[in-house]
């Protein structure tokens, strides 16, 4: 099994494996750089030092003691990173809850937790968090009560809401906390300590709690931003959510590590994001490919300046290889690159490399990062020959321990010798170059012949008309299942369902070619930017647009 790799800084300094002594050396090393700007809201990396270490305080003051879980139900901020980091300055894990999530499903992670704080920004996006938690069914909820002896409001606690305390009343508290003590505390951090448990989407079923250590985010992330090529004084345009991996690690800890100035999105809107880069002066990016789509087919992307964009990634299961040949060649980046992982594997696996050609970007998830080790194996588990698609395992030190207090569905996903069962399909060529093809549970038959969803998305990408588009199979009396596309099509343009499916007949075999096609305004994700193909499989069915070619079917 790999062994954790050491990692040296630019400036030769190994850095601390705990992200309590993290911040103190970012605080140290980029003192003067500035280290957040949201809104108004702009720290330098010296003061982050000091107000996470008055966070810190002031949870220990409100009982947090370490290996409490505290969870943290907000948007993109300045104050979730303090927050964020504050928690884990003082021993406890922190629970980050998706934004998207309704009062029962918050309620049921808080309570599998036995989470003893709960940090909310009370009515972002007009939601009452505080009273969805607290009145949550009983029958939803679980059979375990909540824990939570305190609930923090980001912003101000509402005026008669009992047992609600503002961001500002909770670091008045801190003063009962000497600084001394606090340090104590961090300094007692372990590298194999956990740092968050940050529950998976539940796409195909109940949440599962990923459990993360300090050490093993650290060892990730120092070789994934020197191989990115992010450099101190970047300024990093933060579009994932904070309380998925690619906002909490790729991007509050990469910053950390690299000393870029963290730029917050609450709510993503291509609009906004690139006013922002224009505004900022935004260098690097990070997000899920419809991040990169809605900029590059909006049609007042001319009217901004974007000139300042240096260094890009984007990363899913399936990165449409047209998307990245238009970011290369339609936006200024210099590099910008795919980039594979689950959260199971604390966020990244493998990522290109910026020598790697544009077929290479723009065909693969490029190759393992040091201490990751890939395996591609058949349905018995034997190694695959390169090029031969098969389960993509993952192996190495940023493979989570397990599922929070679920061992049997850690079981499933690791094996006896370390290896991550990722639930994709892939190859490895000679190279080590990993491409995603698929997910198993993607995967539907027509006839007797196997369809790849992906591959039809990936041909269908190329329509000069087609902006996004998902495929999922649906069925059908004839042949067990055909397949169905959802599109949604560039602005201005509308191609017919015929001429869409003429389109795909050229170009793929018929068994492939959708038989309805559904134009829709937006595909359903959930918060990281994956479609939710089970919504999408639900959706009434359609009339055949096309009778089937019985003969070729």
């Amino acid at each position: 099994m790999s062994e954790p790799v050491p990692v040296v800084t630019q400036d030769g300094q190994q850095p601390p494996r705990t992200i309590p002594g993290l911040v103190r050396l970012s605080a140290r090393r980029f003192a003067g750089l500035t280290a957040v700007s949201d809104g108004p809201a702009r720290l330098t990396f010296a003061e982050l030092g000091d107000r996470v270490l008055e966070a810190a305080r002031a949870f220990m003051a409100s009982g947090v003691r370490p290996g409490d879980r505290v969870g943290l139900w907000a948007p993109n901020s300045c104050r979730w990173v303090v927050a964020a980091l504050g928690v884990v300055a003082a021993g406890g894990v922190v629970v980050p809850i998706n934004t998207r999530y309704r009062g029962p499903e918050a309620h049921d992670l808080l309570a599998r937790t036995s989470a003893r704080l709960l940090v909310v920004e009370q009515g972002f996006l007009g939601y009452d968090h505080v009273g969805a938690v607290r009145n949550a069914p009983a029958d939803e909820a679980g059979p375990v009560p909540l824990d939570l002896q305190l609930i923090v409001d980001l912003a101000a606690a509402p005026a008669g809401t009992d047992g609600v305390t503002s961001w500002a009343e909770l670091l008045a508290g801190a003063a009962a906390v000497a600084e001394t003590d606090a340090l104590a505390v961090a300094d007692r951090v372990r590298p194999e300590d956990m740092s968050e448990i940050i529950f998976t989407s539940g796409t195909t079923g109940r949440a599962k709690g990923v459990t993360l250590s300090h050490g093993a985010g650290i060892d990730l992330y120092q070789p994934y931003g020197e191989i990115w090529g992010v450099r101190p004084g970047d300024r990093y345009l933060i579009c994932l959510p904070f309380f998925h991996t690619g906002g909490l690690k790729a991007g509050i800890l990469t910053s950390l590590l690299f000393g870029m100035t963290m730029v917050p999105m609450a709510v993503y809107d291509p609009v906004t994001a690139m006013q922002v880069i224009e505004r900022e002066r935004i260098s690097v990016m990070n997000g899920s490919p419809t991040i990169y789509t809605s900029i590059l087919d909006h049609r007042d992307r001319s009217r901004y300046d974007l000139s300042s964009l240096r260094v890009a990634a984007t990363g899913a299961a399936i990165v449409p290889q047209r998307l990245v040949e238009r970011a290369r060649t339609e936006l200024p980046f210099q590099n910008f690159i795919t980039a594979y992982g689950l959260t199971e594997c604390c966020g990244t696996a493998t990522m290109c490399r910026s020598t790697d050609s544009t077929q290479v970007v723009a065909a693969t998830n490029g190759s393992a990062l040091p201490g990751v080790e890939l395996r591609v194996v058949d349905r018995d588990g034997n190694a695959l020959a390169p090029g031969e698609a098969g389960e993509v395992l993952i192996r190495g030190g940023n493979v989570t321990r397990g599922y929070w207090q679920d061992p049997e569905a850690t079981a499933a996903a690791i094996d006896a010798a370390g290896w991550l069962h990722t639930g994709d399909i892939g190859t490895l060529d000679a190279a080590g170059q990993l491409k995603i093809t698929d997910r198993l549970k993607d995967l539907f038959i027509v006839g007797g012949f196997n369809v790849s969803p992906a591959e039809v998305e990936q041909v269908m990408a190329r329509h000069p008309d087609i902006s996004e588009v998902a495929v999922v199979g649906v069925p059908d009396d004839r042949l067990g299942e055909v397949a169905k596309a959802f599109v949604i099509t560039k602005h201005d343009r509308h191609p017919g369902q015929q001429e869409v499916i003429a389109w795909c007949r050229e170009r793929l075999a018929n068994f492939k070619v959708p038989r309805s096609i559904e134009f829709v305004s937006v595909l359903p994700r959930n918060a990281s930017g994956k479609v939710l193909k089970r919504e999408l499989r639900q959706t009434p069915a359609a009339p055949a647009a096309a009778p089937p070619d019985r003969a070729r079917a």
